[in-house]
C-alpha cells in the first residue's frame, strides 16, 4: 500500500554565475547548477516536491548585491506564495553577504519558505541549522573579500608597470590588444586644446568656440567645459599610468609634452580665484542667476572681444553643454537687456498697485510705514540708481527680481513685493531727513 502524498511543495531552483564567460555555451555552469537541483527535486517527489516552470537564472551579476534581475522576480513570486521551497547548488549562489543573506532568510521565513542547498545539508527552521547556515556564509563572505584584496593587487601592480588596465578609452588614443595606441587624428585635437586653452584661459569661452567648430568627443558628443577640465587633468596624455594619485611610466606614447602640459597648468593654478575674479570684474552681469532662455535653462554671462571692444552677452547652459542650435535663443545682449530689465524695475516704483502690495506686506511689522511714506521712500530710488556703485545696483536688482524668463516675443519678469518693503524700509532715514530739512 502507497503512502498518500500531501501537498505539493512548489520548488523554485535558482542559479547564478558571478561572469558572463561562457554562458554562451550549449551547457553552462547555470544548466549544471539546474540540472543538479532539478535531480534532487526528483528524489524528493514521494514528498510532494514538484519544479515550477519559471527559471531564475542571474547570469553574469555577482553576489555581493541583491540588485540581481532573477532574484528580484523569485521574491516577488515568493511573497505572492507562488513558492514553497528554494533550490540552490550552493550556498554562494544566492548570496555572498552575510546581512544580505540575513535579509533573505527573514523573507523565506516570514513566507514559510523552505530553502535547500544540495551539496550543503542544513534546515534553517533549527537553531542549529541557523548557526550552520551562519558559519558557511562568513567563509563564503571571507573568500569572496580575499578575491577583492588579490584583484586589487593584481590592478595596482599592472599599473605600475604602466599597463592599461581599462575603462573609457580617452580622446587621443585606440584600444587594441589592450594596449593604447595614438589615434594621430584626435591626438591633434588634444594638443589644440592644450593649446587653446593656454591662448584663451577659459575653459567656458574654448567649450563654446569648439562647439560651434563641431568638435565631438570620443563617444561623439559635444566637448562641453567639464570635458575640457578631465582632460587638461589627464595624466595618459604625458605617457604616464596613474593608481591612487601616484604616476608610474605607461606602456602607451604620451599626446603632450611636459612643457605644454605644465604652461597648461600655470594657467589652471590660477583659475579658481584669479581667473574668475579677472572675468567678473571685466564682465559686470546683473542678471546673474537671474535669466533664463526660453527652454527654462538658466543663461550665463560670457564676453568677448573685437578689435578692442568688449561686448557682453548671456549665453544659454544649454548651448554651453551640447551645442549650437539646441535652444531656441542661444545667446542676447547683456546690454539691452540689462537696459529693458532695469526700465521696467524703474517703472515699477511708481506703479500704484506695487506700492500698495509694498504696504500690504509691511502691515503686520512693528515698524510699519504708511502708503505715502512707502511711496515716497521707492520714489526716491528713481534718480538715486545712477549714483549707485555696481555692486550696489546688483544688490537692489536681486532684491526686487526674482527672475527674468527670455522669450521668443519679449520677456517676463518675476518681481518680489517682500524686496519692494525691505528697498522701502532702507530708504526710509533718507525720505525723513529730507523732510525735516
Amino acid at each position: 500500500m502507497k503512502k498518500p502524498i500531501g501537498r505539493k511543495l512548489r520548488c523554485a531552483v535558482y542559479t547564478r554565475k558571478s561572469t558572463e564567460e561562457g554562458l554562451d555555451m550549449e551547457f553552462n555552469s547555470l544548466d549544471a547548477q539546474r540540472e543538479a537541483c532539478e535531480a534532487y527535486i526528483a528524489s524528493q517527489r514521494a514528498e510532494g516536491w514538484i519544479l515550477v516552470p519559471n527559471r531564475y537564472d542571474d547570469g553574469g551579476h555577482s553576489g555581493g548585491t541583491l540588485e540581481r534581475p532573477a532574484l528580484k522576480r523569485l521574491l516577488d513570486d515568493i511573497e505572492n506564495g507562488r513558492v514553497d521551497v528554494v533550490l540552490v547548488y550552493k550556498l554562494d549562489r544566492l548570496s555572498r553577504s552575510l546581512m544580505d543573506f540575513a535579509k533573505l532568510v527573514e523573507v523565506f521565513e516570514r513566507c514559510n519558505v523552505t530553502f535547500v542547498s544540495i551539496t550543503q545539508s542544513f534546515n534553517t527552521t533549527t537553531s542549529m541549522g541557523r548557526l550552520t547556515l551562519n558559519v558557511l556564509l562568513s567563509f563564503a563572505q571571507f573568500e569572496r573579500e580575499v578575491i577583492g584584496e588579490r584583484i586589487r593587487d593584481k590592478f595596482a601592480a599592472s599599473r605600475k608597470k604602466g599597463m592599461w588596465m581599462g575603462g573609457y578609452v580617452p580622446l587621443g588614443y585606440d584600444l587594441k590588444d589592450r594596449k593604447l595606441l595614438v589615434n594621430k587624428g584626435e591626438a591633434s585635437i588634444v594638443r589644440d586644446i592644450f593649446k587653446r586653452f593656454i591662448e584663451m584661459r577659459s575653459a567656458t569661452a574654448l567649450a563654446q568656440a569648439l562647439a560651434k567648430e563641431g568638435v565631438k568627443n570620443k563617444r561623439g558628443k559635444p566637448i562641453d567645459k567639464g570635458f575640457i577640465y578631465k582632460l587638461l587633468n589627464n595624466r595618459v596624455y604625458l605617457g604616464e599610468a596613474v593608481h591612487k594619485g601616484t604616476a608610474y611610466p605607461g606602456e602607451h606614447d604620451a599626446i603632450v609634452s611636459r612643457e605644454l602640459w605644465d604652461r597648461a597648468h600655470e594657467v589652471l593654478k590660477d583659475s579658481p580665484r584669479t581667473r574668475a575674479a579677472q572675468t567678473r570684474a571685466m564682465t559686470p552681469a546683473l542678471l546673474k542667476g537671474l535669466i533664463f532662455g526660453p527652454d527654462g535653462i538658466a543663461m550665463s554671462p560670457t564676453h568677448t572681444r573685437k578689435r578692442g571692444r568688449l561686448y557682453r552677452y548671456y549665453l544659454s547652459q544649454s548651448v554651453v553643454k551640447r551645442g549650437a542650435g539646441v535652444s531656441p535663443i542661444s545667446r542676447v545682449s547683456a546690454a539691452e537687456i540689462e537696459t529693458a530689465v532695469i526700465d521696467q524695475m524703474r517703472g515699477l516704483l511708481k506703479e500704484p498697485e506695487f506700492i500698495v502690495s509694498t504696504w500690504r506686506t509691511m502691515c503686520d511689522e512693528e515698524e510699519a510705514m504708511s502708503e505715502t511714506e512707502i511711496r515716497a521712500a521707492l520714489e526716491r530710488l528713481d534718480p538715486l540708481w545712477d549714483e549707485l556703485f555696481p555692486a550696489e545696483q546688483a544688490q537692489v536688482v536681486r532684491l526686487m527680481i526674482r527672475r527674468v524668463d527670455v522669450r521668443l516675443d519679449g520677456i517676463d519678469i518675476s518681481f518680489r513685493v517682500e524686496g519692494l518693503a525691505r528697498i522701502a524700509r532702507d530708504l526710509r532715514p533718507i525720505t525723513e531727513q529730507r523732510s525735516a530739512a
